[in-house]
């Protein structure tokens, strides 16, 4: 999928978090956000998946206005917030994805997509029981199960340790390498792991500056 942002400016109130950002990325496209806690990186995903209300004219998707777009099931989203995640009756892994997929999906692409993340043998465990490395490869796979054109990941290695950490700069990878344009945000400043394609930093101070890697695009005062 083809995204296009067009001076994009958002506000909560009269507190403007957005101004006049601009970045391009094509279908297949690897871009990392980066920034401190309170720079803008979430306001930015919530406009890029329309939980925050734009402007015609600012976000495109395959030429679409985002006022017009429809097909959302083309995007795959992994919340920051999944540790915080709880249900207040039992759930398996294995139910959790079978009520969660909005496309009809059936049981061996389930299996297949939990194997892939090293997984396969939690899917009858209580999803209240998991370490936070195995929720949110749980997540994953959820967003996953709509075969998405972009998957978009919201600071998911806050919670897990290294070694976990390493496991999902991999299988990001290899997702990447299938073809999903990837958007993955991180406060931190250990990116040069990732094999991105493209780097979007936000300040907190209505600067950015985004990068086709080794390349600056745009940057300064916007």
């Amino acid at each position: 999928m083809q995204i296009n942002i067009n001076n994009l400016s958002f506000a909560y109130g009269t507190k403007t978090i957005i101004t006049n950002l601009s970045l391009s990325l094509n279908s297949g496209d690897y871009l990392v956000v980066r920034g401190k806690n309170g720079s803008g990186k979430s306001t930015f995903i919530k406009c890029l998946l329309g939980f925050n209300q734009v402007k015609s004219g600012m976000i495109f998707f395959d030429k679409v206005d985002i006022t017009e777009f429809k097909s959302w099931t083309k995007f795959g989203y992994v919340s920051q917030n999944f540790d915080d995640f709880n249900y207040e009756f039992p759930l398996t892994v294995g139910e959790l994805l079978q009520i969660s997929s909005l496309k009809k999906t059936d049981e061996s692409t389930r299996l297949k997509l939990l194997e892939k993340m090293g997984i396969f043998d939690i899917i009858n465990q209580n999803i209240n029981s998991l370490s936070g490395g195995q929720l949110q490869r749980v997540f994953i796979v959820r967003a996953m199960l709509n075969n998405p054109e972009v998957l978009i990941l919201d600071e998911p290695t806050a919670s897990i340790d290294k070694q976990n950490k390493e496991f999902f700069y991999d299988t990001v990878e290899e997702l990447h390498q299938l073809g999903i344009t990837i958007v993955l945000i991180t406060h931190t400043d250990d990116i040069e792991r990732l094999n991105y394609t493209h780097l979007l930093s936000m300040y907190g101070d209505l600067t950015t500056t985004f990068e086709e890697r080794g390349v600056e695009i745009s940057g300064g005062v916007l």
